[in-house]
């Protein structure tokens, strides 16, 4: 079932006389993980921001076609209609964090207490969102004391808090250090397990080969392609794009080793040492 609907979306921003995107359409279906990969301003962000509503209601500018979430149309929701079934992630945490709460715990609660949530539900969605980021150590700790990851996953917790039914998170782990990114990728992987519709902007390709099922390719605003991880990573002309495909495919590139009855390299660690290990 199609979780989010784009048809012929173009958008531009009012400073700009150039499209940030250009005729985009596709759909994404309940369940899915898609990643969205480019150089910066093949317009990853733009896209992310028109799933929530904050383009075009926040920043205006010139708007053209339609953008349906999980049943909402953007353009005829308010970006507190469209909260409550869709939720972003940013890049930087500062954007996010109110700097009104005293302890990491009440900044998560933050945005249920907005909602009326129930005092006993509010507490297991803290408590399962803490634990899932694995933050719950950091409850009382105050939000400005955390390093730049921490309070990165204080603020995807925070958003996972609100039970949304689509996530989206635009480069979310760029100030993370390895440990904490592939803590994040393994929660948002099993909500994904769980149901939960995820869309991804993030530059680390080995991780999206990894969790995502389809990848989109975006340049000057426009789709490139848009398939399975091995099919886009195999593309040849991928480098003119500003991607650099992941290290496992490039050396499988270089060897031209390819996986069996398939036209298209391996894309992760278990499916390079699979195909090698048969040479």
């Amino acid at each position: 079932m199609s979780k989010i609907r784009v048809e012929h979306l173009k958008y531009r921003y009012p400073s700009s006389e150039k499209l940030a995107l250009d005729d985009l359409s596709f759909e994404v279906d309940e369940g899915e993980m898609i990643g969205i990969i480019g150089r910066n301003g093949a317009g990853k962000s733009t896209l992310c921001q028109a799933f929530v509503g904050l383009v075009p209601h926040f920043y205006r500018g010139a708007y053209g076609g339609k953008v349906v979430v999980s049943g909402l149309e953007v353009l005829k929701s308010s970006v507190s209609q469209l909260a409550r079934r869709v939720g972003i992630v940013f890049q930087n945490p500062f954007t996010q964090v109110t700097g009104s709460k005293w302890t990491v715990y009440e900044e998560v609660a933050f945005g249920l207490e907005n909602l009326g949530v129930p005092r006993k539900e509010m507490i297991d969605r803290i408590d399962y969102a803490l634990q899932l980021l694995g933050m719950e150590k950091y409850r009382d700790r105050h939000p400005f004391d955390l390093s730049g990851g921490q309070m990165q996953r204080m603020a995807i917790a925070s958003v996972i808090a609100l039970q949304p039914e689509i996530l989206v998170l635009d480069e979310p782990t760029s100030q993370l250090d390895p440990q904490g990114s592939e803590e994040v990728f393994r929660a948002v992987h099993r909500l994904r397990e769980e149901g939960m519709t995820v869309i991804l902007a993030e530059h680390n390709m080995e991780k999206i080969a990894r969790y995502c099922n389809r990848v989109m390719l975006l340049d000057g605003g426009k789709i490139i392609d848009f398939a399975s991880p091995a099919s886009v990573f195999s593309r040849a002309d991928l480098t003119r794009y500003g991607v650099v495909p992941p290290v496992y495919t490039r050396v499988c590139r270089e060897l031209n080793a390819k996986r069996e009855g398939s036209p298209h390299f391996p894309v992760t660690l278990e499916e390079a040492c699979e195909v090698l290990k048969g040479r």
